[in-house]
């Protein structure tokens, strides 16, 4: 993780650092177009003005008091600091402005380039105060005014590059390791939950993809934690169950080569039962273990439950009504559910054992209903829980206690529900509910 955010951030920075000189690249280009430009329209403006000074300066024979006096009215008039000097290079007059820009410390002692007049005198003009290469008038500084005098003028680009790219890069930092500290706490938290701690998750901070993938991996771990604890008690009451059919059919079969001939029928019939009774098992078990591990329905299709309904209440003698509704699903898990139910009504309820299919709003309900003892209230929620069965039946009617398990783990697969509720007249009622198809 250490490598992947210097990564990041040694990206980060190569980016900025091939930006930052490239930008400064096209500006200097850009400056020196600028520069080039204004220094040739002040060629032509001087070139202007010393023609226009030429006509209107007195001549070179005029008293110099005159010339002098001339060329400060008119460097008053362009604003100019002008200076003239005579043929010998004796300086015959100046402006105050032009005296002042010779006399500043702080400027550099650089003497502007003569301008020969046709008369042999030369004069001398100096750039306004403020005006910069890059166009006409006062330029803005590219640096702030405690490092305009710091640098020489051709470094104070690169220095103002330099000092952007260096705030870039130490603001770029914290964002850099605040995400890679987050990948590192999600890397902890798989490695933990990896190690076998089925508790550990991570958090959910933020609303960026580094949170969805916590929250992704949060939901994973609950589901994987949920089936591992599902399965463990799974395996745990089916090796509990399976030890009475297995302790019975050993004795049955030790007991069929020497019991007399009337007792071997009697034998064969119990280990078959007790040989039906582990396959049962065996295949439930398999069953909610499918389910379990499901995430999903493998095969969704339009079915007839009233005419499923029908099919399997036969094969215990129920009364079947209602009306022809569909749903989508598996119609071997949903035939699965309603023979589980219809079968525990036979067992537990009785004779008297009824079938209703109807609507109710979006959903559609199997209403099984039995004339039994009913399902005490305490017990009307457990009884849906695997290998749960009520206090004394077992002894009484049989069963391994996974039946109704199975019904609520195909419903939830449907999207749907089950529930049990007390008969009106007594016995019980349990129902189906179910989405109904578009």
């Amino acid at each position: 993780m250490r490598s992947l955010y210097l990564r990041i951030y040694l990206t980060v920075v190569a980016t900025l650092a091939l930006f930052a000189l490239v930008s400064g690249w096209l500006l200097q280009q850009h400056l020196e177009q600028e520069r080039a430009r204004f220094e040739g329209n002040a060629r032509e403006r001087a070139s202007a003005w010393a023609e226009l000074l030429q006509r209107s300066l007195p001549g070179a024979d005029a008293p110099r008091e005159d010339q002098a006096a001339a060329l400060r009215e008119w460097s008053s008039k362009l604003r100019l600091p002008l200076a003239l000097e005579d043929g010998d290079g004796m300086r015959i007059g100046a402006s105050e402005s032009f005296l002042r820009r010779e006399a500043d410390p702080s400027l550099p002692a650089v003497r502007p380039p003569p301008i020969r007049l046709a008369d042999g005198r030369s004069l001398y003009m100096m750039r306004p105060l403020g005006a910069r290469p890059g166009g006409p008038g006062a330029a803005p500084a590219l640096l702030p005014p405690w490092l305009t005098h710091a640098v020489p003028d051709g470094l104070g680009l690169i220095v103002l590059l330099v000092l952007l790219f260096g705030a870039v890069a130490v603001g770029a930092w914290p964002v850099v390791r605040r995400l890679t500290r987050r990948l590192e706490a999600l890397k902890q938290g798989v490695e933990a939950f990896g190690a076998g701690n089925l508790q550990r998750r991570v958090a959910e901070d933020g609303h960026d993809e580094v949170a969805a993938l916590g929250a992704s991996f949060n939901q994973a771990a609950a589901r994987i934690e949920a089936l591992l604890r599902s399965h463990q008690s799974l395996l745990a009451n089916a090796s509990h169950e399976l030890r009475s059919p297995l302790a019975r059919l050993k004795m049955a079969v030790s007991m069929v080569e020497e019991a007399p001939a009337p007792q071997r029928e009697t034998l064969r019939h119990e280990i078959d039962a007790n040989i039906a009774e582990l396959d049962a098992l065996v295949e439930e078990v398999l069953l909610a273990s499918r389910l379990d591990a499901a995430v999903s329905l493998d095969r969704r299709e339009p079915v007839e439950l009233l005419a499923i309904a029908a099919e399997e209440a036969s094969r215990v003698e129920a009364g079947v009504r209602g009306d022809d509704l569909r749903v989508e699903g598996d119609e071997r898990l949903l035939r699965r559910a309603l023979r589980n139910l219809l079968e525990n009504a036979r067992r537990y309820g009785g004779a008297e054992v009824e079938v209703e299919v109807a609507r109710c709003g979006n959903r559609v309900e199997a209403r099984i209903s039995d004339r039994g003892p009913g399902v005490p209230d305490s017990f009307r929620e457990r009884i849906f829980e695997p290998f749960f069965r009520l206090p004394g039946h077992a002894e009484r009617e049989g069963g391994v206690g996974l039946g109704l398990a199975l019904v609520r783990q195909i419903a939830e697969r449907h999207g749907g529900s089950v529930r049990c509720e007390p008969r009106e007249g007594g016995g019980s009622r349990f129902t189906l509910a179910l989405p109904a198809s578009a």
